[in-house]
């Protein structure tokens, strides 16, 4: 017999709690102490885990939601839920605790569609608000917008309930920008670039359960100065005196897009505020040789009252909360960075005049930054969206079953994954988000990235339509920046939907419909006698789908990995059928036949099925050719098409030819994409210096001060920009200039000369 009684003596701290081991009785075992008040780290693992509360009360939170902990109690936790333990009580809650690995338990768990995190509770998926200072292009559509698209769709397939929100980011100063410079007011250039990003997601398929638009809601505005008033009342938000950077010429506060510089944490070209590159936070006067927008001077440091956020104080709460849910190790990565710093601090306010002022009055002629309103904004989205459904949901009384789910790119991390849950803390600190996080890298455009700002993009409204829309969901699916940045180019785009979608899976689909109207009048045959390669290829079948399961879960969810398993279900039909070939029109084979073609015809359903969140039209067309219904449920296993189904796929038209080869001449996307800096004509030498060169500059840099006599480094100039500039010479001239000529020590005039030579000596500069 082993005997083992509780001994607070023998305990140490472990999850946040108290614990002791009990040895000997085969498995894992101890005892475990809450204090009153005290609840342990949210904790989940791969072994089979069992609670039995001696004393005490409390709560257990699994998975988001609470039960009863008190005497008597047993609770089992199943690989891999996340389970806390909380005393609620005024004396120590006492259990003990037994654990076991069992393999094929957890191997069970980890494969299915749904744990349990995402079920029984409202799950809400965000993509971050754009900002309307122009429309949304490829970039943006291929990172939070399609990703959370799908994930909601695919949500709903396992019967979850699941709503897409997003909106626009009125207040940006990037609105501001982009309002100077088109002549209009920040609200009209706001509601004008809002209803065109509507629009555009509206053709890309993304219908939206809501869209809220700040500057437009007539509610907004109160219930925002109301949660910065929560964060104020909770003393972590407080006016500081801290240092600020001021234009050199007008003495002008600078923030956000009014500055570049050097990041001062990784040396990247950086924006105000951000570091695109690294993830990191700046605070403009610790830019390396920063550069003001409107001005030529250097600018100057100075001090600025701002209401402000010690974040390093709350480092350890959000490493608490980055248990709780999923969270990438790039995010992961990004706070551990941030908090090796002896001090972050971080402004919730900045001298402005377009945004939504506190009511309080620490810092007058100020407006609350756009990004710490984000926060709120999300809740107020959740809240807009219960109101119409009648749910009784309110902004300022989150509720812990709540699951919220982020969309977004690298460079927004900062703000959801660090800056967010911190000020959920303080202004709902009864409350615990658990929020899973899905970032983007950056995707390219001929090597570029894509950029609103500098208009170096293909809009969504070029390329989308009807008959375009789910091809180029597909392709978009398929070189989605996740983890690193991928590239997208139009003549490959359009290599992949010649190849691959007309001559791969539509010849395939179109071919099975011919052979079933030749040999079974058009009626789905019943299967005959089964072959052990039959049954093989059945069980791939099946092993396709748990893949693509995995792919679209919210725990591996990749449109990376959907896509190849897409792919890879018409690649594995095609050597089914290429083999199976050699014996279907042999007399002593027919009840073979029969079999291989009802299993090509399972592929062809399974196809409909995995791609119906992916690829919504298609899968919908395919499976009225297969006489289904359209797809409403995840299906548990791969299941043939009854038998007599009538089947139309002979002669259908899932895709369509993308357009004009571009061997035979500039395309039009990638014209338009470049139009902006091209429309000047030829350049000549009399002008590279005055002209061409220097509106280009000053467009990518989104510059209007002088230019010739500076270098690209001192202007602010990243990595990326260089490499952007170095395609539009190219483009231009037929001249190649090195990223290392173009951020060196050389003028912008010394490099225009630099091209007029070059130009002399190999004639590629036209006269």
């Amino acid at each position: 017999m082993i005997l083992d009684t509780y001994d607070a003596a023998r305990l140490a701290t472990a999850f946040g709690i108290d614990m002791s081991d009990i040895a000997g009785i085969g498995v894992g075992a101890g005892w475990g102490r809450v204090a009153p008040g005290v609840s342990s780290d949210p904790h989940q693992h791969d072994e089979t885990e069992t609670f039995v509360i001696v004393r005490g009360t409390g709560d257990l939170i699994v998975d988001g939601r609470r039960y009863p902990a008190r005497p008597g109690v047993v609770v089992q936790f199943e690989p891999f839920e996340t389970h806390v333990i909380e005393n609620t009580g005024d004396e120590d809650l006492l259990f003990v605790t037994l654990y076991w690995r069992d393999p094929e338990r957890a191997g069970r768990q980890a494969a299915q569609v749904e744990r349990g995190r995402l079920r029984d509770r409202p799950v809400f998926v965000f993509s971050t608000p754009p900002t309307p200072n122009g429309d949304l292009h490829l970039g943006h559509l291929s990172g939070p917008y399609l990703g959370a698209d799908v994930f909601v769709r695919f949500q709903r397939l396992n019967g979850n309930r699941a709503w897409h929100l997003t909106g626009s980011d009125d207040y940006q100063s990037y609105v501001v920008e982009c309002a100077r410079r088109e002549g209009r007011s920040p609200a009209e250039t706001a509601a004008h670039y809002s209803a065109e990003i509507a629009r555009t997601l509206e053709l890309l398929d993304v219908p939206l359960d809501q869209y809220t638009v700040t500057n437009a809601d007539p509610d907004y505005r109160e219930q925002l100065q109301a949660f910065f008033t929560r964060l104020v009342s909770s003393g972590g938000v407080a006016p500081v005196a801290a240092p600020a950077l001021h234009d050199g010429e007008t003495g002008r506060y600078l923030y956000e897009v009014d500055v570049t510089g050097g990041c001062p944490h990784c040396g990247s070209g950086a924006g105000g505020n951000i570091c695109e590159e690294c993830g990191e936070p700046n605070l403009c006067h610790d830019l390396t040789n920063p550069v003001a927008r409107h001005s030529s001077t250097p600018p100057v440091p100075g001090s600025t009252t701002r209401y402000q956020l010690p974040l390093h104080e709350y480092a350890d709460s959000l490493a608490e909360h980055h248990h709780l849910g999923r969270v990438p190790a790039r995010l992961r990565d990004l706070a551990e960075r941030l908090f090796s710093r002896d001090r972050v601090d971080v402004p919730i306010t900045h001298p402005a005049d377009w945004g939504v002022p506190p009511v309080e009055d620490g810092a007058p002629g100020q407006v609350i930054w756009v990004w710490p309103e984000m926060s709120y904004g999300f809740l107020h989205g959740i809240a807009a969206l219960g109101e119409r459904l009648g749910t009784g949901w309110h902004a300022h009384e989150p509720q812990p079953d709540w699951k919220i789910v982020h969309f977004f790119g690298y460079d927004n991390s900062f703000y959801h994954s660090i800056l967010y849950p911190v000020l959920y803390q303080l202004a709902y600190p009864d409350w615990t988000p658990d929020i899973d996080y899905h970032v983007n890298e950056f995707l390219l455009l001929d090597g570029a990235k894509f950029s609103t700002s500098r208009r170096h993009a293909i809009w969504g409204k070029e390329i989308l339509g009807p008959d375009t829309v789910d091809a180029v969901r597909y392709y978009l699916s398929r070189i989605r920046s996740e983890g690193r940045r991928t590239n997208f180019e139009l003549a490959a785009y359009r290599q992949q939907v010649r190849q691959t979608l007309i001559g791969g899976w539509q010849h395939w689909l179109n071919d099975l419909g011919r052979r079933v109207r030749t040999t079974y009048d058009g009626t789905v045959p019943d299967a005959g006698n089964w072959t052990p390669e039959h049954t093989a290829f059945l069980a791939r079948l099946n092993t396709r789908l748990a893949a693509l399961a995995g792919a679209l879960g919210p725990d591996g969810f990749s449109l990376n990995a959907a896509a190849a398993e897409l792919d890879a279900i018409v690649t594995d039909v095609h050597t089914f059928a290429s083999q199976e070939a050699r014996v279907s029109q042999s007399a002593g084979w027919r009840a073979e036949a029969r079999t291989a073609i009802a299993l090509e015809l399972a592929a062809a359903k399974l196809l409909a099925v995995g791609a119906t969140a992916v690829m919504p039209r298609f899968a919908a067309k395919l499976a009225a050719a297969l006489g289904m219904e359209p797809v409403q449920a995840w299906p548990q296993t791969v299941t043939l098409v009854a038998p007599g189904t009538r089947i139309e796929l002979a002669e259908q038209v899932f895709f369509t030819d993308p357009g004009a080869d571009p061997d035979t001449g500039p395309d039009a996307a990638t014209a338009a994409a470049t139009e902006a800096t091209t429309d000047a004509g030829p350049a000549r030498p009399a002008d590279a210096t005055d002209g061409w060169l220097t509106a280009t500059v000053a467009s990518l840099l989104e510059t209007d001060g002088p230019i010739g006599d500076r270098t690209l480094a001192d202007l602010g100039a990243t990595s990326l920009h260089a490499v952007t500039l170095q395609y539009q010479i190219l483009e231009r001239t037929g001249l190649e200039l090195s990223v290392d000529e173009l951020l060196g020590g050389t003028t912008v005039a010394e490099l225009a000369l630099a091209l007029v030579r070059r130009g002399a000596e190999t004639e590629a500069v036209p006269a």
